[in-house]
C-alpha cells in the first residue's frame, strides 16, 4: 500500500501550484465559521474542496477529514485503508497580509479519530517565496521544490544540532507562570521568530534548529492547535528529522484523541529544548 501514500503526496504536490495561484482572488472572509469556531476565508473552503476532489480519486484512501469539515467523509468502500487528514490552508489569516501559509497533511492507517501512533506519513506544503513540500515517512524527511513541472528533490532534512530560533503562540498574559518563566530562559539563548502560520514557524525550526509551540492558555487550556490536523503531523515530521515533540508531558505521537477536532498544547523542536520545557512545566 506504499504506493497509496505516494499518490497522496503526489496529489497534494500537483494541487499546490493551483492553490497558490488561486489565493489572491480568495482573500475575503466568509460569513461562516468552521467547526472549531474559526472565521473562514473563501480560500479555506476552496482549497478544502479542491483537495477533497483530488483525494477522492485515490484508491486506498477510504476516509477524508479536514479542519474545515465537521465530520470524517468516507470516500472508499473498504473497512481498511488510509485516512487523510488535512489542514487545507494553515495560516490562512496570513493571506490578507501576504505572509506565508500552507497545507498540512497527515496519513493515518485507521479511521479517525486515531492515535498519533497510527500515522504512517506526514508533511506540509509551504507557500513562501518559493513553494516547497516537506514529506516524512519511514523515519526520513525530504524537502521538494514544487512548481508546475512537478517536484524537485532538494534532499534530506535533518534538524540542526544547535538550536537557534524559537516561536511560541498565544497572548503572554494568558500563559501560565511556569511557561512564561521557561520562555524567559529560552530567549536568553535563542532568537524570536514567530509569523502566525504554524507551517512557516515549524519550517524555520527545521532549517535553523530551535523550538515552536502553542501552549495551553488561561482561556483555552488545550491551546489552539488540533491534534489530527496540525499537532500530530508536525510531531511526526520533527521527530523523523531528529527532534522531539511534546504536549507538555510526553510525545504528541503518544496522544489518543477521542474527538476529530480535539486540541492539544503543542511543542516541537530540538531534544534539549523540549526536555527543558517538560522539566519546567508541572506534571
Amino acid at each position: 500500500m506504499a504506493d497509496v501514500v505516494d499518490r497522496v503526496f503526489d496529489t497534494v504536490a500537483d494541487a499546490a501550484p493551483e492553490i497558490r495561484a488561486g489565493l489572491p482572488e480568495r482573500r475575503a472572509k466568509r460569513d461562516d465559521e468552521n467547526v472549531s469556531g474559526d472565521t473562514q476565508l473563501e480560500a479555506d473552503v476552496w482549497a478544502d474542496d479542491l483537495l477533497f476532489d483530488r483525494t477522492d480519486a485515490i484508491e486506498g484512501v477510504n476516509w477524508y477529514a479536514s479542519e474545515e469539515r465537521d465530520a470524517v467523509v468516507t470516500v472508499g468502500d473498504a473497512d481498511e485503508g488510509y485516512a487523510v487528514a488535512l489542514d487545507p490552508l494553515d495560516g490562512s489569516s496570513n493571506v490578507k497580509s501576504n505572509n506565508p501559509c500552507g497545507t498540512v497533511v497527515g496519513v493515518y492507517d485507521q479511521p479517525l479519530p486515531a492515535p498519533g501512533s497510527s500515522l504512517v506519513a506526514a508533511g506540509f506544503v509551504l507557500y513562501g517565496p518559493t513553494t516547497t513540500m516537506v514529506v516524512a515517512r519511514n523515519d526520513e524527511v525530504r524537502e521538494y521544490l514544487v512548481d508546475d513541472d512537478g517536484r524537485t528533490d532538494l534532499g534530506l532534512v535533518e534538524l540542526p544540532a544547535d538550536p537557534t530560533v524559537y516561536g511560541f503562540g498565544g497572548r503572554v498574559p494568558e500563559w501560565s507562570e511556569d511557561f512564561e518563566a521557561f520562555v524567559r530562559n529560552v530567549e536568553d539563548d535563542l532568537k524570536l521568530r514567530y509569523g502566525g502560520a504554524m507551517i512557516a514557524d515549524v519550517n524555520q525550526v527545521l532549517v535553523y534548529g530551535g523550538a515552536f509551540g502553542y501552549p495551553g492558555l488561561s482561556s483555552a487550556p488545550d491551546g489552539k492547535l488540533r491534534a489530527h490536523f496540525e499537532s500530530m503531523p508536525m510531531a511526526y515530521v520533527v521527530e523523523a528529522a531528529g527532534g522531539s515533540s511534546s504536549d507538555g508531558s510526553g510525545s504528541l505521537l503518544d496522544l489518543e484523541p477521542t474527538r476529530l477536532h480535539e486540541r492539544t498544547p503543542t511543542f516541537v523542536g530540538n531534544d534539549a529544548v523540549i526536555e527543558d520545557l517538560e522539566a519546567a512545566l508541572p506534571d
